[in-house]
């Protein structure tokens, strides 16, 4: 009796009754065909491409023409810089040269990352308060030097944004600073709608014909380009 409890105790504890590991055997293999019935029944899903970001809205300076104040316009669609940096920079890199640092005023800009992966480089990102007109944008070039753009304000109306684009790329430059050309355009809209209604507005401001001159980069009577407009 002492030998047969002896066996009893150590196979309660060992686990090693025949009949149970049959049984356990028998419900690994039906788990795994379980599971290999089940994964054969999802459909392999279809491949997705990446969609493209928006081209960059530019207004650029072409080449000759003089630099006055700033060398063109951008009109970014939010204040993400990570978003909208590297289609500006694609844009840029083959026109002035691989753009390595960028710097703005914190003013407007919610998030400043320090570094911004774009294609095949890394562009370093930095911030002036006093140094930078909240309303412009300062690239530096490898090799080329450096060139300012108007930063134009994402949710700015088209023919608003048609002019600023028109006068930061202007031959002779403009006058005026960035934040300057802003206000100026701020208070001429401000004028256009207290004194008209918003489709009287729309046609005192220069209305499709703005776009449409901006766009083109034409102005006044024909003559050579003197900006180039990208992404409009």
């Amino acid at each position: 009796m002492d030998s047969t409890e002896g066996i009893s105790h150590t196979g309660f504890h060992a686990g090693s009754s025949p009949a149970k590991d049959d049984t356990q055997a028998a419900a690994q293999v039906a788990r795994r065909r379980v599971h290999t019935m089940s994964a054969t029944l999802y459909p392999t899903l279809p491949h997705r491409e990446p969609v493209a970001a928006p081209a960059a809205r530019l207004a650029l300076k072409t080449d000759g023409a003089s630099r006055g104040l700033l060398d063109g316009a951008w009109w970014p669609r939010s204040r993400d810089l990570l978003s909208e940096l590297p289609a500006l920079t694609d844009v840029l890199d083959p026109l002035w040269g691989r753009i390595t640092r960028i710097a703005v005023n914190p003013e407007h800009w919610p998030v400043i990352p320090r570094e911004i992966p774009v294609s095949g480089h890394i562009v370093k990102v930095g911030w002036f308060t006093s140094e930078i007109d909240p309303h412009k944008l300062l690239l530096l070039s490898y090799g080329t030097g450096r060139f300012d753009l108007l930063v134009i304000p994402p949710g700015t109306g088209a023919e608003s944004a048609a002019r600023l684009l028109e006068a930061a790329s202007d031959h002779d430059g403009p006058s005026l600073t960035a934040g300057a050309l802003i206000a100026a355009e701020a208070a001429r809209h401000a004028v256009a709608d207290q004194a008209l209604g918003p489709y009287e507005a729309w046609e005192y401001e220069g209305g499709a014909s703005a776009v449409s001159a901006a766009v083109t980069g034409q102005t006044g009577p024909p003559g050579p380009a003197s900006r180039l407009i990208i992404g409009m």
